[in-house]
């Protein structure tokens, strides 16, 4: 049985965790803008400095990302790596994994079409070592 736990939740933003198969599973539903990227950033900051290790970032509620969104994402990435942690993309709309394409990040980052396949094998202990990836 899950158990989500709401993190934030304002008008134009939640963001909620729950833990699945060693997974720390945070859902970010709204938009991820200027106003709401800092508050996202300092949530899954917070569950790093918590204890968790292992991510999946849902984006498959996130109606729009700009660039400070993916700041978000280059950021918590940093701080996971720091932690010899792992961390995989969910994202169901097509809108968001072409901002990873527009911005060259989609390839320094596993992205599954829904946090259940992200979830469906345990993490890796060794998935950001090498991150960002070289280019090829």
């Amino acid at each position: 049985m899950m158990v989500r736990t709401n993190i934030i939740r304002e008008e134009r933003m939640t963001v909620s965790y729950d833990v699945v198969n060693g997974w720390t599973v945070v859902e970010i539903d709204g938009e991820v803008d200027a106003h709401a990227s800092p508050l996202a950033r300092e949530a899954v900051i917070k569950l790093v400095d918590d204890g968790h290790r292992h991510f999946v970032l849902d984006l498959s509620f996130v109606s729009f990302m700009d660039s400070m969104g993916l700041g978000v994402v280059v950021a918590v990435t940093k701080r996971i790596r720091e932690h010899e942690g792992s961390l995989r993309i969910a994202a169901a709309s097509g809108r968001i994994v072409r901002v990873f394409d527009i911005s060259g990040l989609r390839n320094l980052y596993e992205i599954h079409p829904s946090p259940e396949e992200a979830t469906r094998q345990a993490p890796s202990l060794d998935s950001l070592a090498h991150w960002p990836h070289p280019s090829s």
